[in-house]
């Protein structure tokens, strides 16, 4: 979330950053210090997640039991930190934020390098954004325990329905409604088993904001592929740049 696409105009810029300032209230003192935050902000160009760039190297994430696409062998693995309320994780994702003008990058990673059995992505939780967050995590947990074959469909699913942060969207009743129109899942069923397994679900995504924070992923959205960095709604080239050189 506070970590801003380098190649956003200054207006873009502007506007993003006059539009989150509440956010940062909130957060601060929570998963991110707000001094962190401000300093982001004040140099939006950063790209080493706001303070010294930290060594990090896909071998070191902990990737068991997490959701992900593509071939589980696949010789290259990106893991993706993200929250369901961050409008910079839709804007990689499936686009749509007028203020983040940029191309969401997924689409082109899973066309070039997952469906081509490249790249394998592995999706772990930043959630910080406040209840909607969290309560989105569970259910997400539960819709890859139960229904793995329907994680990416329900996962594009919850961007797609992303509104304002706090809006309407987000919040249980709003993502069960949401969870039913995807054919294949049923959505009591998953209900249940968040209202079962909520906690344990509460810790796993904190373990995977708290190892995140580790590799210098200040917000969402974070990536690492290789001994690669990506922070903040990066445009596809980025990735590219990333995860030729491993192939």
């Amino acid at each position: 979330m506070p970590n801003e696409n380098n190649q956003m105009s200054a207006s873009a810029k502007k506007d993003v950053s006059a539009l989150y300032l509440p956010v940062a209230i909130v957060v601060a003192g929570v998963l991110i210090a707000g001094g962190l935050y401000y300093g982001l902000a004040a140099n939006s160009n950063s790209t080493g997640g706001g303070g010294a760039a930290l060594k990090v190297d896909i071998k070191d994430v902990d990737l068991e039991g997490e959701p992900y696409i593509g071939d589980k062998n696949a010789p290259v693995v990106l893991a993706y930190w993200y929250d369901y309320q961050c409008p910079f994780c839709k804007a990689v994702d499936v686009g749509g934020i007028p203020q983040i003008p940029i191309e969401p990058a997924m689409p082109q990673i899973i066309k070039d390098y997952v469906d081509t059995g490249k790249v394998k992505v592995v999706f772990k939780d930043y959630a910080f954004l406040g209840d909607d967050s969290f309560t989105a995590a569970d259910y997400g947990h539960a819709v890859w325990k139960l229904y793995p074959d329907k994680f990416y469909e329900w996962h594009e699913a919850m961007f797609e329905a992303q509104d304002e942060e706090h809006g309407g969207f987000g919040d249980e009743t709003s993502i069960v409604a949401l969870t039913r129109t995807i054919a294949g899942i049923d959505a009591d069923r998953v209900k249940a088993d968040v209202a079962a397994h909520s906690a344990e679900y509460r810790e796993e995504a904190d373990a995977d904001a708290q190892e995140g924070a580790s590799f210098g992923i200040s917000g969402t959205p974070g990536f690492i592929t290789g001994e690669v960095l990506i922070p903040g709604a990066a445009e596809f080239p980025k990735f590219k740049a990333a995860i030729d050189p491993q192939l």
